[in-house]
């Protein structure tokens, strides 16, 4: 009973009414003098030196710094002991000094050392501080003081070396975000010169590899980054990827082809807000990108026009949308991919499309404007169907047939009429030299 009392007592000691009660650390600034103190500095620039060959003889990759780097490492270890005398005046405030330690770090050096071997370099150092600093303390309060205090620091010099890195990490990722936003941005105004590519290759692009532009509508909210996300996506399916959210859209960028089914592209849809997500078409390298973003956001603009239109859908798709629009570029394709290469078939193909159509889809009405059997009217359509890769007698081909036949004509008319006024034109003026 009296044991288990005395269990009680001591733990009623250790954790008060607020929880636990760290016990305050010893009074390290009386049992250290200033005679100490300045011997400790006067011998910093030694203990610097000697601390700086325990790294060279215990960590292998030291030796491979360049001397200018080991002499930098070498002023932060003598700073650092500097610093430590500093806080040996005044051990009960905040470890303020251990900071100044890192500061003087150059940013080549700080490039070239990884954290993981910035910490083992300190555990490097603050044993051989353990070993060799209590040596020069004068009685054993000086020494258990001393000690204590070494170990103190060198808790705080990690916890320092770990703010630094962690400063420079946001810092890094801070610069990388605002360069993804001039490569990204660089990509769909079509600025494809040689600073793109530099700056993408900051960013770790392969220049040599395909590249794909998706477009839709970022998130209302989320808590982590939008373009991080797309970043672990792509890494997750060994993929590389830039994206930004500009305005009301988010652009993305990744590397290699897309195809609707694969799992990459099922994951990259759930970063993206409910809506429309159109895929442009893939291109060679980054540099030729451009021509895949404008075709995607063409095709954001007018994907509207199909309600039913699948998620996601290639910008290809949207050709009679886009061309209702006004989008030149979607004119051009209709004409070239479906009507040209229909108009060399022959006239009874044109002219069975279109009696086809006017009909509303019946084949039976078709022949009878044609005055030809039904079984010759599908046996033109599943040519049609050969030579465009659109089967009349599917609706949503069918619709694009339409708008197909429909831009032909007008490009023909149009091209038409020009030639006839530049005609006149030149004629006019002949005349009017007379």
């Amino acid at each position: 009973m009296t044991e288990s009392r005395g269990a009680e007592s001591s733990a009623g000691d250790l954790f008060g009414p607020r929880g636990a009660h760290v016990p305050a650390p010893a009074n390290v600034h009386d049992a250290l003098p200033d005679t100490l103190l300045r011997r400790v500095k006067q011998y910093s620039g030694r203990l610097a030196t000697e601390a700086v060959h325990s790294m060279e003889e215990q960590l292998p990759y030291f030796s491979d710094l360049e001397a200018g780097q080991r002499a930098s490492v070498q002023l932060v270890v003598q700073t650092a002991v500097v610093s430590f005398v500093e806080w040996l005046q005044d051990p009960e405030g905040n470890v303020k000094f251990t900071v100044q330690a890192f500061q003087v770090v150059p940013q080549d050096l700080a490039r070239r050392i990884s954290l993981l071997q910035t910490v083992e370099m300190v555990r490097v150092a603050m044993e051989f501080f353990e070993k060799w600093l209590p040596l020069l303390a004068r009685n054993d309060a000086q020494l258990r003081a001393l000690t204590e205090a070494v170990l103190r620091y060198g808790r705080e010099i990690g916890f320092a070396a770990a703010s630094i890195y962690a400063s420079a990490a946001e810092s890094r990722g801070a610069w990388d975000s605002r360069l993804e936003a001039l490569v990204v941005d660089a990509v769909v105004r079509g600025d494809t010169g040689p600073t793109l590519l530099s700056r993408a290759a900051a960013l770790n692009w392969d220049a040599e590899v395909t590249a794909t532009v998706l477009v839709g509508m970022p998130p209302p909210e989320r808590n982590v980054s939008v373009p991080l996300a797309v970043h672990n996506t792509a890494r997750q399916h060994d993929r590389a990827a830039l994206s930004v959210v500009q305005g009301s859209l988010l652009v993305a960028i990744v590397s290699g082809p897309v195809s609707l089914d694969e799992p990459f592209i099922i994951d990259l849809l759930n970063l993206f807000a409910d809506g429309p997500v159109v895929i442009g078409p893939t291109t060679p390298n980054l540099g030729m990108a451009h021509t895949s973003a404008i075709d995607a956001m063409a095709g954001v603009e007018a994907v509207a026009g199909w309600p039913s239109a699948p998620r996601p859908v290639h910008s290809w798709e949207l050709l009679p949308e886009r061309a209702l629009l006004g989008d030149q570029a979607a004119m051009a394709t209709l004409n070239d991919v479906l009507i040209k290469p229909l108009e060399k078939g022959g006239d009874t193909l044109t002219t069975t499309l279109d009696a086809y159509l006017d009909s509303g889809g019946s084949v039976e009405s078709c022949a009878r404007e044609l005055f030809v059997h039904p079984n010759t009217v599908r046996y033109r359509l599943k040519r049609i169907s050969d030579i465009t890769g659109r089967d009349p007698m599917n609706p949503r081909d069918a619709y694009v047939l339409r708008i197909a036949t429909t831009v032909g004509r007008l490009t023909r008319v149009r091209h038409d009429m020009r030639t006839v006024f530049t005609t006149v034109t030149r004629a006019t003026g002949s005349e009017g030299d007379r």
